[in-house]
C-alpha cells in the first residue's frame, strides 16, 4: 500500500514572492515543479502554491472572492521558544504579525 501524501495548496496573488517567502524565508523545502506552481515537501504533506485566478480556473470558480476563504494553516512546535523563534523567522521573510 502506497503511504498516503496530504496537500494543503494555496492560490496566491503574487506566486513569486510567495515562493520567496516559503522557501528563502521559512526554508521550504522546493521539489521540482513547473513553472506556474511550486511544490515544497513538509513532514508527511505538500504544500502547493498557485497563481489565484489559475486555481479558481481550475475549481472553475470565480478569483473575485471575498471574505473568509474557511481555512487555516497551522506550524507546531516543541516549546514557546521555538514558537518566537518560527514567528521572528516569518517576520523577517516578510510575515505581517
Amino acid at each position: 500500500m502506497k503511504p498516503r501524501i496530504s496537500m494543503i495548496t494555496l492560490g496566491v496573488r503574487n506566486l513569486a514572492a510567495a515562493i520567496d517567502f516559503y522557501e528563502k524565508g521559512l526554508g521550504f523545502p522546493r521539489m521540482k515543479s513547473p513553472p506556474e506552481v511550486a511544490f515544497f515537501t513538509l513532514n508527511g504533506t505538500w504544500l502547493g502554491l498557485y497563481g489565484r485566478e489559475a486555481l479558481a480556473e481550475d475549481a472553475t470558480l470565480s478569483p473575485e472572492g471575498e471574505g473568509f476563504e474557511s481555512f487555516a494553516l497551522a506550524h507546531n512546535v516543541s516549546s514557546e521558544q521555538e514558537v518566537d523563534e518560527v514567528i521572528l523567522q516569518a517576520v523577517e521573510a516578510g510575515a505581517t504579525l
